[in-house]
């Protein structure tokens, strides 16, 4: 059984306050490198996984993209994008993301933005991807760092004062579910190292051009004292590649 928290009414709710669900990708910490990762979308046919609220679809369209389709379990979250989305190139399909089944070469790009660690087999999404991908296509992609999902609390250790001493690893090595705390309680992540994800992608087919660990952007870090704590652990992981 697949997992769709995002229809929770409370998760979604807590959701919709973030500052990247209100402001958009800007308010993104990872926004500024993955931007950059992301290939001239001019004339090109794009799939966004996991397009949530449509942000990434909507700026697609904006560097001039021919289509986009963006996919998500979600039926809040594309509500949210369609009523965001004014532009007959863009369409929503609610689907988990395991699910998909476009045509072979159909896309000249997929993106995804911090998803993939909700899936169980990243394996399967690798050659499914690969499967729609044009030759010469470009699979760009975020998630959470491995560091960062290999304990179910996915948080700091603590002084008496609330104070962050530092960032626990811990059962690095043992790959799979996490059930963790993320706005609500009991929220299902899945784990894997680091070479998995390299591993799934060559396997697949994928020249691997880029990998990025990023951290905020020097406005982030200082408007915003928190954000300086991103410096002390990777919380996410970038990989652009190429079928």
């Amino acid at each position: 059984m697949k997992q769709n928290k995002y229809d929770d009414n409370n998760f979604f709710s807590a959701y919709e306050r973030m500052p990247r669900s209100v402001q958009g990708l800007d308010a993104a910490g990872e926004w500024h490198i993955l931007k950059e990762m992301i290939p001239d979308l001019q004339n090109k046919s794009v799939l966004d996984l996991g397009c949530g609220f449509g942000w990434h679809c909507r700026y697609a369209r904006e560097q001039e993209a021919s289509s986009v389709i963006g996919v998500d379990i979600s039926e809040k979250m594309l509500q949210k994008a369609r009523g965001m989305t004014d532009d007959s190139a863009i369409s929503y399909i609610k689907i988990p993301i395991e699910d998909i089944n476009f045509s072979e070469a159909q896309f000249d790009v997929v993106i995804s933005s911090l998803a993939f660690h909700y899936i169980k087999s990243f394996e399967a999404i690798c050659k499914k991807v690969y499967h729609c991908l044009k030759s010469g296509g470009s699979f760009v992609f975020s998630v959470e760092h491995p560091i960062f999902t290999s304990r179910n609390e996915q948080d700091w250790y603590y002084d008496d004062q609330g104070n962050r001493l530092h960032w626990a690893l811990d059962n690095y090595q043992s790959e799979g579910l996490r059930e963790t705390t993320f706005l609500t309680e009991n929220v299902i992540k899945y784990h894997r190292t680091f070479s998995t994800y390299v591993n799934d992608l060559i396997n697949a087919g994928f020249i691997i051009k880029e990998v990025k660990e990023p951290i905020p952007s020097e406005e982030m870090l200082k408007n915003s004292t928190n954000m300086k704590d991103e410096l002390r652990r990777p919380m996410f992981l970038i990989f652009s590649t190429e079928k």
